[in-house]
């Protein structure tokens, strides 16, 4: 309602309000207290309803307005004719009101677009007779509010409006009743929850089963809970101004909530039922008996447990008791009947399951953290777990199958508790058992690089996307690839000698890239599925990128070797051939290799290599000045003679085959080496025939052909040169004509009657060359190529070759060790057994790893024999030491005792160097 101005009173009634002009107070009113007010107003703002009221934004047009109203009388406008009326300000009680419409005098108001003609009037009376009684206002509000509580327990209507009770308990607690309102408040609940919840259930707990009490539980929790809310409504005053700032009463929520628990889930009968009614949904859950219906309920029991503060200490210890019991109990019968893919697979379903659980159903975080940590020390740490997780056999079965998804949870289960390292074992056993044998098997011993490169590619995919690139289980695999390559074993592979086999094959397996290029080793390999022959072409173009990459990948595998003496061996041999007879696919390729290995091993290692290499730049120099002098003759050489002159001591040795060569070839190599040693004085040729090859022309009868064979069937060729097919010569004539032993001979005879391309014919035919047999020219040969290369056998290594390989590498091996003996003891003077083989062990690593056997023998030759006191003087440390005959031929042996055994004071051996 509106009130008086109380400055426009002290004004003189004179309104403020610049806008307020069409009323004003000309005198203050002097009547009783009792005061009744009457209102006037314009039609404009009239209280009546019209059905013609303008809305606030119509602009009202009045007929007269240029008339100035007049002024109004102050009796016209307040009545106080009736003392009962009531105070607006400071009175209470009923009131009537009325609407008195009168026309003021003296006024003169423009008529309004209704048609109403006058003001209205509201008077508003009181008609309260007597002063209320305070008690009697008490007892009533009591009264009202205990029967609002009954009403509220009892799920009834109220009888009263909430604003009436709220205001009800404010003015009681303003008038001090806060603590009587708040006893007899626990008091109803405290009786409405033992009436209404209480009995009812303990008559029934009996015919009902665990889960069904706690589901009637439930509902009754959610039913007080609606009840708490309403009470809460109505005394909220009371909680807010009283209960607030008081330490020792709990708010009305906590009071009924803990009336709740006391009354109900600390009941002697119903608490362990609730519980257990609990762990048996969490159980069904588990075994999958689980429904939507259980799983909402198990949701709100604890959210109930949470709210009557009873989780953590009754709740939570039983439950993880039990889900300690349960998961023990799966894991035994998981570990015993599943294999190790299987067994990580439902462990790790069976933790997300449970830690989902904890976060869908709301328990409490320090749950889940004990949860977790169960599931980790059941499943994983415990021993019996561990010593299945981490099984040498198991492990080593997942990575046989590469079998990725289980190794990625595995490494997370042992991740969980820090246990990768003791992954690395299982780890490591594999690689050695796969690598070893994939190094000794003979059957397959040239497909060796490439199931290593294949393995290796294997097993840093597995670490990388498996294992999380674990910096424990990185160096496991480097280490035991390292291993495994370096392992030695006497057998036929290496000729009873203990070199490792992996150096050869990857010297072999560089000697195949440079020579074939990127296609020998692509057609190996079958084309990827669905690419087309175009696409395969098309991924040789840039050729010479191709070889690099793969070059790339072998030394990958050279570094893992420790024994680099038997690679250079080898490589030695296999780029010797490749210069000598042009098969080099890529010059850029060879160079490039040269720079890697120069950058792997140092300039030692490379310095014949380059030597090679500058040997063949040179001899073309020489040969270019040997034919320059046959420019100004008439009578130039027959035959076009190329020299290839090596330096001995940076090219392999070859055998010294004897050949009886033509005449027209002997006389063409005696003129060279004239012209040679005309320009170099003091130097020796010495000529191998064994790596020579020509090119001969022949007139067929079924066509003119070109010939390129080796020097051993250019021999035999040119014995048929004027012969016809009806004379044939014989095995011991042919063997007479040309010098060859009998090895060489049946090779060079079988490769020219017996193979492809047989230019000769043999009788008796077969495929084996017999010292009985005869040859004849074969006229009826024919091939639609003008051009025709024989297969040159020279031109591959033979077994005899290899064998005298490995053995050479096993003799500079052993005088290597006993030149690290040697120094060693010239620097130590003395020393114990073991600490001298541990030394030694160090100094050979690099050129290829003895055994401690093979170090004690040449330590006894030492000691026992004679010492290579020159030799040691003369060689520096990592300088190739050659072979036997060499070493021979340069060094001599001194004969003098040069380290002797001696016994330490606690009984050990050593060994004491003499001056």
């Amino acid at each position: 309602m509106p009130r008086r101005d109380p400055s426009a009173e002290a004004s003189g009634g004179k309104s403020k309000n610049p806008k307020s002009k069409k009323s004003a107070l000309t005198s203050r009113s002097e009547r009783s207290p009792s005061r009744s007010f009457q209102f006037f107003h314009s039609s404009q703002h009239s209280l009546e309803e019209s059905d013609t009221t303008p809305s606030k934004r119509q602009k009202v047009s009045h007929p007269s307005s240029k008339q100035t109203p007049k002024t109004m009388v102050v009796g016209q406008m307040y009545d106080f004719a009736k003392p009962n009326h009531i105070d607006l300000i400071n009175g209470n009680g009923p009131a009537t009101m009325t609407t008195v419409q009168k026309k003021p005098s003296g006024i003169s108001r423009p008529s309004n677009a209704s048609g109403d003609s006058g003001p209205k009037r509201l008077v508003v009376k009181n008609l309260r007779k007597t002063k209320a009684d305070p008690e009697k206002y008490v007892n009533n509000v009591s009264t009202q509010l205990d029967a609002a509580l009954s009403a509220v327990l009892a799920d009834e209507k109220l009888a009263y409006s909430n604003e009436e009770l709220y205001r009800g308990v404010e003015n009681l607690c303003r008038q001090g009743r806060a603590t009587m309102l708040y006893n007899n408040l626990c008091e109803k609940c405290r009786q409405g929850i033992s009436s209404r919840i209480e009995k009812p259930l303990t008559k029934r707990v009996s015919e009902m089963e665990d889960t069904d009490l706690l589901q009637e539980v439930i509902q009754e929790w959610d039913a007080w809970t609606e009840r708490l809310r309403i009470i809460r409504s109505i005394y909220f005053f009371l909680d807010r101004s009283y209960l607030l700032h008081s330490a020792s009463l709990p708010s009305i929520e906590e009071m009924g909530t803990n009336e709740f628990r006391k009354q109900i889930f600390s009941h002697g009968i119903l608490k362990q039922r609730i519980l257990n009614g609990a762990y048996l949904l969490i159980s069904a859950g588990r075994e999958g008996k689980g429904t939507t219906q259980s799983n909402e309920l198990l949701q709100k029991v604890i959210k109930m447990f949470h709210a009557l503060t009873v989780y953590t200490s009754d709740f939570e210890p039983e439950m993880l008791r039990r889900s300690s019991s349960y998961i023990a109990s799966w894991s035994d019968d998981k570990a015993a009947n599943l294999n190790l893919a299987q067994y990580v697979d439902e462990s790790r379903k069976l933790i997300d399951l449970e830690l989902q659980r904890c976060d869908s159903f709301g328990l409490d975080s320090t749950t889940r953290i004990c949860l977790e940590t169960q599931l980790e020390d059941l499943l994983i740490e415990h021993n019996d777990r561990q010593e299945k997780l981490l099984n040498t056999t198991n492990v080593g079965q997942l990575l046989q199958d590469d079998d990725v998804e289980s190794l990625k949870e595995l490494f997370k289960l042992l991740q969980r508790r820090k246990l990768c390292e003791k992954l690395r074992p299982p780890f490591d056993a594999y690689i050695a058992d796969q690598g070893s044998q994939i190094v000794f098997d003979e059957a397959r011993e040239q497909e060796m690089v490439v199931r290593l490169l294949d393995f290796k590619k294997k097993l840093e995919s597995i670490w990388e996307n498996c294992f999380g690139r674990h910096e424990g289980l990185g160096h496991t695999l480097r280490e035991a690839f390292e291993a495994f390559i370096n392992k030695s074993q006497r057998s036929n592979m290496t000729w009873g000698t203990d070199n490792p086999k992996p150096g050869e094959m990857i010297a072999k397996h560089v000697d195949m890239i440079l020579k074939g290029g990127w296609r020998a080793t692509a057609s190996n390999a079958a084309p990827a599925k669905g690419a087309s022959q175009e696409d395969v072409d098309m991924s040789g173009e840039d050729e010479d990128a191709q070889i690099k990459e793969q070059l790339a990948q072998v030394l990958e595998l050279f570094r893992f070797v420790h024994g680099k003496a038997v690679f250079e061996a080898f490589y030695k041999r296999d780029l010797a051939r490749r210069l000598l007879l042009n098969r080099s696919a890529s010059a850029d390729a060879e160079k490039s290799m040269l720079t890697r290995l120069k950058s792997e091993c140092g300039a030692g290692f490379t310095h014949n290599l380059e030597q090679m290499f500058k040997d063949m730049e040179l001899t073309r120099e020489e040969v270019a000045s040997y034919k320059s002098m046959f420019d100004q003759l008439e009578n130039k050489p027959k035959i076009d003679l190329n020299v290839s002159v090596l330096s001995s001591a940076a090219w392999p040795s070859y055998p010294d085959v004897p050949l009886i060569i033509p005449r027209d070839v002997e006389q063409a190599t005696s003129l060279f080496e004239q012209h040679y040693k005309n320009k170099h004085t003091g130097r020796r040729l010495g000529w191998k025939h064994s790596l020579a090859h020509c090119q001969l022309k022949a007139n067929l009868p079924k066509g003119n052909k070109e010939f390129v064979v080796s020097s051993y069937q250019a021999v035999v060729l040119l014995l048929f040169k004027d012969k016809s097919s009806n004379n044939e010569i014989a095995y011991a004539e042919i063997q007479a004509a040309t010098g060859l032993d009998d090895t060489e001979l049946q090779r060079t005879l079988q490769s020219l009657a017996c193979a492809r391309y047989r230019i000769l014919s043999k009788s008796p035919k077969g495929k084996d060359v017999n010292k009985t047999d005869a040859f004849a020219l074969n006229t009826a040969f024919a091939d639609p190529k003008y051009r025709i290369k024989i297969n040159q056998i020279q031109a591959k290594e033979t077994k005899e070759e290899n064998k005298e390989t490995h053995e050479r590498v096993a003799a500079d091996r052993a005088y290597e060790t006993q030149a690290a003996v040697v120094r060693i003891m010239k620097r130590e003077k003395s020393i114990s057994h073991v600490l001298l083989v541990s030394e030694v062990i160090g100094a050979t690593k690099s050129r290829g790893v003895l055994e401690g056997g093979e170090i004690k023998k040449n330590i006894e030759r030492l000691v026992l024999s004679v010492a290579l006191a020159v030799f040691i003087v003369r060689l520096g440390w990592g300088i190739s030491l050659g072979r036997m005959e060499v070493l021979t031929g340069i060094y001599r042996l001194i004969e003098k005792e040069y380290m002797e055994r001696e016994e330490t004071k606690d009984g050990k051996t050593a060994y004491r160097y003499l001056a």
